[in-house]
C-alpha cells in the first residue's frame, strides 16, 4: 500500500506552509517593467520640454516668420530656419530614394540568389558599414567622393543640362566643387543602407521556407516570389526599417556637416551646397549666445517635430499594410 504524502491527510498533523518567493519575485518584475517604460515616457517629455523652453524666445520673437524665413543674419539678430529645414528633408529624399532600392536588392539577393560561399562576406561586411562612426563617412565623403564626384559628375552634367529648361535648373551646379545637397544625400544614402538591408534581410530570412517551395512549385518566377510572396510577409518589417533608415537620415550631423557645403541660401539645383537643421546646428552652437542660441535650440525642436511627424506616419503606413 502506498503511503499517503500529504500532511492534512494525517489526523492531528499540523500543515506546513512553504511561502515561496515567487509572488514577490513577480511583483518586483512588474515594479521595475513599469519603472524601464515610465521611465522613457519622462526622458520623453523631459527633453520636449527643455527644447520648448529654450527655443521658446525664439518663437517668440519670430513667430511664424521663423519658419519661413531664409534670413540667418547673427549680426542684425535676424534669424529662419526655412533653407535648413529644406536641406534636411531633401537631403533624406535623396537617401531614401537611392538607398531603399539599394537595400531591398542587397536583402532579396543575399535570402534568395547568393551562393553560400558569398553570402557570409557580404552580410559581415554589411554589418560592419553599420558600425562605421558617421564622423569616419564624412570625412570620407570630403577627401574622396566629394573630388571625385565633382570632376566625374558635376561638371560634365553642368556642361551637358545648361540652358535646358526645368533639367538645367535642378542639375546644374553654379560651382562645381562637389558640396552640395545630392553629395550629402549620395553619403546617407551609404549610411542607412546597411541598417534597412540587415533588418530586411533578417525578416525575409524568418519566412517560411514552405511559402517560398509552394510558389515555386506552381511555377512562379523569383521576381514574382519575391513580388507576391516575401514583399507582402514582410511588408511591416520593410516599412520599420525604410523609417529607422530615415530617421538616421533626418538626424545625421557629422557626415552631413563635411559634405553639404553650410551654405545659408535656398538653391533650385540638388547640386548646390546647402545646409540642414543638424549641420546649422552643429557649425554654430559652440560659439552660439543670447536670441542665436535659442533659435538654434528652436530648430532642434522643429527637427524633434518633423522625428515625430515621421515616426506618425510610419504608424499610420504598418497600421495600414496590417489591415491587407
Amino acid at each position: 500500500m502506498t503511503a499517503a504524502t500529504d500532511m492534512t491527510s494525517i489526523p492531528g498533523a499540523t500543515p506546513i506552509v512553504r511561502k515561496t518567493p515567487k509572488a514577490t519575485f513577480d511583483l518586483v518584475f512588474r515594479n521595475a517593467s513599469f519603472g524601464a517604460a515610465l521611465l522613457v515616457l519622462v526622458l520623453l517629455a523631459g527633453i520636449m520640454l527643455s527644447m520648448i523652453i529654450g527655443g521658446w524666445p525664439a518663437f517668440r520673437e519670430f513667430g511664424l516668420g521663423f519658419i519661413t524665413s531664409s534670413v540667418w543674419d547673427t549680426q542684425n539678430e535676424q534669424y529662419g530656419a526655412w533653407p535648413a529645414i529644406v536641406g534636411t528633408l531633401s537631403t533624406a529624399l535623396i537617401a531614401l530614394v537611392i538607398g531603399v532600392p539599394l537595400s531591398l536588392g542587397i536583402a532579396v539577393y543575399l535570402t534568395q540568389l547568393a551562393p553560400a560561399w558569398f553570402k557570409r562576406p557580404v552580410s559581415t561586411a554589411i554589418e560592419l558599414l553599420a558600425a562605421v562612426p558617421s564622423i569616419i563617412y564624412g570625412m570620407w565623403g570630403l577627401f574622396v567622393f566629394v573630388p571625385l564626384f565633382a570632376a566625374y559628375v558635376q561638371i560634365p552634367l553642368s556642361n551637358i543640362v545648361e540652358g535646358i529648361p526645368i533639367v538645367g535648373t535642378v542639375l546644374y551646379s553654379r560651382s562645381p566643387s562637389g558640396l552640395g545637397i545630392f553629395t550629402a544625400g549620395i553619403i546617407l544614402a551609404f549610411m542607412i543602407v546597411p541598417f534597412i538591408a540587415s533588418i530586411t534581410r533578417d525578416m525575409l530570412e524568418q519566412i517560411p521556407s514552405v511559402l517560398r517551395e509552394s510558389a515555386y512549385g506552381i511555377g512562379a518566377t523569383t521576381w514574382e516570389v519575391v513580388r507576391h510572396v516575401l514583399v507582402p510577409q514582410a511588408g511591416v518589417s520593410i516599412i520599420g526599417a525604410i523609417m529607422l533608415g530615415l530617421g538616421r537620415a533626418l538626424g545625421e550631423t557629422m557626415a552631413v556637416t563635411f559634405v553639404v557645403g553650410n551654405a545659408n541660401r535656398l538653391s533650385a539645383s540638388i547640386l548646390d551646397p546647402g545646409s540642414t537643421i543638424a549641420s546649422r546646428i552643429a557649425n554654430e552652437f559652440n560659439e552660439a549666445m543670447g536670441l542665436q542660441l535659442n533659435s538654434l535650440i528652436a530648430l532642434g525642436c522643429i527637427l524633434f517635430f518633423v522625428t515625430f511627424v515621421v515616426l506618425v506616419i510610419a504608424r499610420l503606413l504598418v497600421a495600414r499594410v496590417k489591415r491587407y
